[in-house]
């Protein structure tokens, strides 16, 4: 049973920062990609960034490029988003995902397919 474990979020003015961490554990599946999507009321949920965890390369969606940074911590299993200049657009509920690898027929983003959710956190960005 995969269990993806988030914390962190909450609510910033525009400008501000937060940070996002997503526990994960009982893993039956191989993994090889793992990422933040989000979601806004009355829109889509859309991908924010990958992190493929073999070798560690990224990928953003373009409207975080230069300010979101997603990472691994592989000792703790833990991954990881830190949202620098944040925007009122930013606002939404954010949910960390994983792959299965070789198993499709989830949500597509960064050539990799997410199938496991966390519970979602919200982040809030007043102007």
């Amino acid at each position: 049973h995969v269990q993806l474990v988030q914390s962190g979020g909450g609510s910033v003015q525009a400008g501000g920062s937060l940070r996002l961490s997503c526990a994960a554990s009982g893993y039956p599946y191989k993994s090889n990609c793992m990422a933040w999507f989000r979601q806004a009321p009355g829109k889509e949920r859309e991908g924010v960034a990958v992190i493929y965890t073999s070798g560690g390369g990224t990928y953003y969606a373009d409207s975080v490029k230069g300010r979101f940074t997603i990472s691994q911590d592989n000792a703790n299993n833990t991954l990881h988003l830190q949202m620098n200049s944040l925007k009122p657009e930013d606002t939404g509920m954010y949910y960390c995902a994983a792959n299965r690898q070789g198993v499709y027929g989830g949500v597509w983003f960064g050539a990799c397919d997410f199938r496991d959710w966390g519970q979602g956190t919200q982040v809030t960005v007043s102007s």
